[in-house]
């Protein structure tokens, strides 16, 4: 059941660039919308708003719209009651979008995830998921559509359940798009290459990524995906970070659009956007690549098959202190590590022990950052201490956790020595690679200290004694860089009356942002702290750090000096890292390192300029 307009959309891809439209659940939200509301029953209750939102999208220049039924199958309708009611959903969506198309803008079908996990591990069989994906594909076909758009997919086999379904219906064009991480795979681990072959197999007509990463991650793995194909690229508009109570994303619509033609460069036949994409982005996007050609781009599957080199063994030094002797006393180097994806913690293990060799005096411990599911931060935190000797600060993220959970959890870490734990409040789900987790928040960071205090005061969270008190060292974050500085220092205040006895900064780049917040805090703030310090590896890396990470900023001269560092970049930033830790030395008293990627020795040669470590 195809038709000369599903054609000419095939035709008009191969020959040029055309430009999708934006987020629809992030513009619904932001005019009121509540997340926890269906969007897609918006389509029978409210059509007018969502008509008016496709419209603004074609004012700024989209050529394919996207049909408001990205959640709109019977599994996700279920959860608020509609699961009865997918077909008219559907049909009542994709009319609402043909209404604002007209006879010029093309209308996609769009077919999210079901949010369920499949076999083996889920309890929904591939039958009932195709099942559900037929459904919804019904509806979005009786409404006119005039292709597909398979989005948002972490799974080979749920998109390829939803790919077989549309094609027992009809042979539309169908764009196929999953979501990748900031490695460049899949949330099970494919890669580019695998994703391309499996989608083409399963009858997809166009390719791509969308969602979970903005530009920058993006563009990676469309030039692993590039050749002789169709491409669709849809990136989130940065990570968002919550103002005000509602989610904001900042990435610009000038550096969305600059990153627009680097797709087409890498041979990109459709550019949108997703989350926090907005008419504006479009706008920008379709001025930028207009009268564009697609780059014709050989695939090279090289960079899939890197492997990386053992690091080589480092000699033992002498025996770190311990963190609560040494605080105050001598200028603490931290160096964070991330605790791997799988089950194998050897690497990061030979990695402290490599930075403890090095004169690291603590090892911080991240609790799944980014929303990014990892091994246990508590049980990665007890192999360091137990493999290395080296002292650790455990993150401990309020997301994943009720109060109940967040209290065990801190006993466990106690019984295993685990003694320095830093409050974090955490990212939400909604950023990470399993945006249908059920966020907890049940406390934020104020709330864990208070619980933290009370334990180290011989009382549970419900205040009744205990046999003996914890004795925890509280650690908080504090951001010099917020976009909101008065509330950033208010929560700081409330921490530290909650019992914080250090502070770890966010990355920062020059003395003048440190020396307005220790004047700001100086009526107040007795703790020691430590500054954040980024080593960066190139410009690329310092544009994604400013552009699409909430609440980072790089200065401008340090963009500029990485732009201007070439094929450098990582010994440049190495050497701003060295400088800036000098001359904030005697201002603090420790520094955080956070090497990018894993590049701990970048950490090593930012330390090595420290030779007094002593505090006066």
């Amino acid at each position: 059941m195809s038709s000369p307009r599903s054609q000419e959309l095939l035709q008009r891809l191969h020959d040029e660039v055309l430009v999708g439209d934006g987020a629809t659940g992030t513009a619904l939200y932001a005019r009121g919308f509540s997340y926890r509301s269906c969007f897609e029953e918006l389509n029978e209750s409210h059509p007018e708003v969502v008509e008016a939102l496709h419209r603004e999208y074609i004012a700024a220049g989209a050529q394919l719209i996207e049909t408001n039924t990205f959640g709109a199958n019977a599994l996700r309708l279920s959860d608020f009651g509609f699961e009865t009611r997918v077909r008219d959903i559907n049909r009542a969506a994709a009319q609402i979008a043909k209404r604002a198309a007209g006879e010029k803008v093309y209308v996609a079908g769009s077919v999210g995830p079901l949010s369920r996990m499949l076999e083996p591990i889920g309890k929904i069989s591939l039958a009932e998921a195709r099942e559900a994906f037929r459904d919804q594909a019904q509806g979005l076909l009786e409404g006119g559509v005039d292709a597909f758009i398979v989005e948002t997919m972490s799974s080979l086999a749920e998109i390829g359940e939803a790919l077989a379904a549309i094609r027992e219906l009809c042979d539309l064009p169908i764009i196929a798009s999953m979501t990748f991480t900031e490695d460049g795979k899949t949330l099970e681990g494919d890669k580019p290459g695998d994703v391309r072959r499996v989608l083409l197999e399963r009858g997809a007509s166009v390719i791509g990524a969308n969602c979970s990463v903005g530009p920058q991650p993006m563009l990676d793995v469309m030039e692993r995906m590039s050749g002789e194909l169709l491409l669709a690229a849809q990136p989130n508009a940065g990570l968002p970070r919550m103002v005000g109570g509602r989610y904001i994303y900042l990435t610009s619509p000038q550096y969305f659009a600059e990153y627009a033609l680097k797709f087409v460069a890498a041979g990109v036949s459709l550019v949108g956007g997703c989350c926090g994409t907005t008419p504006e982005h479009i706008r920008a996007v379709a001025e930028a690549v207009r009268g564009r050609k697609r780059g014709r781009v050989q695939v090279s599957f090289a960079r899939e098959v890197e492997e990386e080199t053992p690091p080589a063994p480092v000699p033992v030094g002498l025996p770190v202190g311990d963190m609560r002797a040494l605080l105050g006393r001598k200028f603490l180097v931290s160096v964070e590590i991330d605790p791997p994806r799988g089950i194998n913690p050897e690497p990061m293990v030979h990695s402290a022990r490599r930075l403890k060799a090095a004169g690291v005096d603590l090892i911080n411990v991240a609790d799944s950052p980014l929303a990014r599911s990892r091994l246990s931060a508590l049980a990665m935190s007890h192999l360091i201490r137990a493999e290395t000797g080296a002292d650790v600060v455990l993150h401990m993220s309020c997301r994943d956790r009720n109060a109940l959970a967040l209290q065990s959890e801190l006993l466990g870490a106690h019984a295993l020595g685990v003694l320095n734990v830093l409050a974090v409040t955490g990212d939400p789900p909604a950023v990470g690679d399993y945006p249908f987790a059920k966020a907890v928040f049940e406390l934020d960071s104020i709330g864990l200290c208070k619980l933290v205090r009370q334990l180290n005061s011989a009382k549970d969270l419900t205040g009744r004694e205990m046999e003996e008190p914890t004795r925890f060292l509280l650690g908080v974050g504090v951001n010099p860089t917020a976009s909101d500085l008065s509330l950033e220092y208010e929560r700081f205040r409330k921490k530290l009356d909650a019992g914080a006895q250090f502070a770890f900064t966010q990355p920062l780049f020059d003395r003048g942002t440190l020396d307005e917040f220790l004047s700001r805090v100086a009526s107040f703030c007795r703790i020691p702290i430590f500054v954040g310090i980024l080593p960066l590896r190139s410009a690329k890396h310092a544009d994604y750090i400013h552009n699409e990470i909430p609440d980072m900023f790089v200065p401008e001269f340090v963009r500029d000096a990485m732009r201007k560092s070439g094929s450098e970049g990582a010994r440049v930033g190495v050497e701003m890292a060295q400088r800036f830790l000098l001359e904030v030395k005697s201002l603090v008293q420790g520094a955080y390192l956070m090497p990018p990627f894993n590049k701990f020795e970048m950490a090593v040669d930012v330390m090595s300029v420290l030779a007094d470590r002593e505090l006066t």
